[in-house]
């Protein structure tokens, strides 16, 4: 046992004193010693319960011979640090988480990891570490929070957000603005819709990480502490086995993940995500074969952002392994596969149905025979952009419009609430990159003002910033390079002609070669709007969003 280093012999009665300090006995400390990771807190909705499921995991682990040993994890909550200066510190957070799980599981010789993420940057932070310490893991999500029906219509958080653009349009009065908050996260878990935090989890299932269920049993339910258990006995099976978290976060798995991505429909966040885990994993993911994937894979799911469903209907209707399930009638899927089951791939989906074909589209009859997220290239582009393509109206595929520019999310916003942008706009944010924000801020305010003011049907909007998996509409993100790295989005003027063909794949700014060239010769980027503590060294250290805004 890894944990023998630390434990074993005469040499570590030292170190076995230690751990008999906080009542460890001879018999638990010759067990396997299992980490795991908890990263509950009193402030983030998706991970104030999360104790109920580390308590249910130890139980697992203790009924399977093993020694639970709990530690913590950070976790900031993207809604509540959206529209300030603590967004910020969002996408920065997961380096911290996988540095910090890296650095206790090293330390103290764990012999196997239970996972025990929910919100956004929590999961791939996670999934980071586990690539990186490679020691036996299994993940247990803390689930998705209910969706309830107000007046005839199932609410989430994007609702309140798009309350507030339409409260600033004059279409609802304050009191409806209040209604709407009380209702609209109703239970603890991650926010309803197929938004950042439930695109992770359910693509944590896909890869093989998770058991089934990860991604879709909500937080409140029963089944939520049943696998939680079921967790807690399957990582002494890994470890028994030998099976590591690279053993199964293979290429072939992560084509796996991109392809369920594609049919969920999923926060372009993930194209941020994925490759940064695979980037852990040694496995070579870029945005050329997020578009190659999402060309040939059908769009089989709209939950909320892009339709009315939410993730405790795609739960009722058979869930991740459903959607794989008709993914694999036309050979998406590659089912020969290791999963945290202990079986492989084929072995989990032939216990999987299809419950509802209104919530999980039949292969032979999507939403669109392509994918959900495109990434575009073009001039202001040339190393990529992602928009969630489900959830652009169809009007919205193609647009041309002047660019109105702005150099912060607030100075956009502003704008937005005011009045001043119109029909035919394209919203161009910049400075929000990964070193330009820093931190690449994820932007809800701006796109839920549009869509609450009717505008996200007639107005495009283009960062070098990131959305929340809540947002709808032509929102076009992760612009690289971006304008702090001297990108061409840094040039844009006011009024500058933008064509869009999301389709096809193509973003442009139509001005000429030798005009861009002279915007170059007296281009100087901006500084950072943060030069001190841990976000400044993040943004001496951080690539591109390309490459998932990976530190190197």
């Amino acid at each position: 046992m890894n944990s023998d280093k630390m434990k074993s012999g005469v040499e570590r009665a030292p170190h076995r004193s230690l751990l008999k300090a906080m009542g460890y006995t001879n018999e638990e400390i010759r067990k396997p010693l299992i980490g795991i990771v908890n990263s509950q807190n009193d402030i983030v909705p998706g991970h104030i319960h999360l104790d109920t499921i580390v308590e249910a995991v130890k139980k697992g682990v203790l009924m399977s011979g093993g020694t639970p040993a709990e530690f913590p994890s950070i976790a900031v909550c993207d809604g509540l640090a959206m529209g300030h200066k603590g967004m910020h510190y969002s996408l920065v957070s997961r380096e911290l988480i996988a540095d910090s799980i890296e650095t206790m599981a090293l330390a103290h010789g764990f012999d196997a990891l239970v996972m025990v993420p929910n919100c956004d940057k929590v999961v791939p932070g996670m999934l980071m570490a586990a690539a990186r310490v490679n020691i036996p893991t299994v993940f247990i999500s803390g689930g998705a929070m209910l969706s309830i029906e107000k007046d005839g219509e199932y609410l989430d958080l994007s609702s309140v957000f798009e309350a507030v653009g339409a409260y600033k349009a004059g279409l609802i009065d304050e009191a409806e603005v209040y209604s709407c908050e009380d209702s609209a996260c109703p239970t603890c878990g991650s926010c309803s819709g197929m938004f950042t935090a439930n695109s992770m989890n359910c693509l944590t299932e896909a890869i093989g990480m998770g058991l089934p269920g990860n991604g879709t049993i909500p937080a409140v339910y029963a089944d939520r502490v049943r696998l939680a258990k079921l967790a807690g006995i399957q990582v002494m099976e890994m470890f028994e086995k030998d099976i590591k978290p690279r053993d199964i976060m293979t290429p072939a798995a992560f084509k796996n993940a991109l392809t369920v991505d594609m049919a969920l429909g999923c926060s372009t966040n993930t194209m941020l995500h994925l490759p940064a885990i695979a980037y852990e994993a040694g496995v070579e993911l870029d945005l050329n074969m997020a578009n190659e994937i999402s060309n040939k894979t059908p769009n089989l799911c709209k939950l909320s952002p892009a339709g009315p469903h939410h993730v405790q209907d795609l739960y009722f209707a058979g869930g991740v392994q459903a959607v794989m399930k008709e993914l694999n009638k036309i050979g998406l899927i590659n089912t020969n596969l290791p999963t945290v089951t202990g079986g492989t791939v084929e072995e989990n989906l032939s216990r999987a149905s299809n419950k509802n074909p209104e919530i999980i589209r039949a292969i032979d009859n999507p939403y669109s025979t392509s994918g959900g997220i495109a990434v575009l290239f073009g001039n202001i582009a040339p190393n990529g952009c992602v928009v969630k393509r489900s959830a652009v109206d169809s009007a919205m595929l193609t647009h041309t419009g002047p660019a109105r520019v702005f150099d912060s999310e607030d100075d956009a916003i502003a704008a937005i609430y005011a009045s001043n942008i119109v029909a035919g706009d394209v919203v161009v944010i910049r400075y929000e990159g990964p070193k330009g924000g820093p931190g690449m801020r994820e932007m809800l305010a701006p796109t839920a003002a549009l869509a609450g003011m009717g505008l996200d049907k007639k107005v495009a909007l283009i960062t070098d910033g990131r959305f929340s998996g809540a947002t709808r509409g032509a929102a076009i993100g992760h612009v690289s390079p971006e304008a702090a790295e001297g990108g061409t989005i840094g040039l844009v003027n006011e009024g500058d002609t933008i064509f869009i063909d999301i389709m096809a794949n193509i973003i442009e700014l139509k001005v000429d070669e030798e005009t861009l060239a002279k915007r170059r010769e007296i281009f100087v980027a901006k500084e950072p709007k943060i030069k001190t503590g841990y976000v400044a060294r993040y943004a001496k250290l951080v690539t591109s969003a390309s490459t998932g805004a990976v530190l190197k």
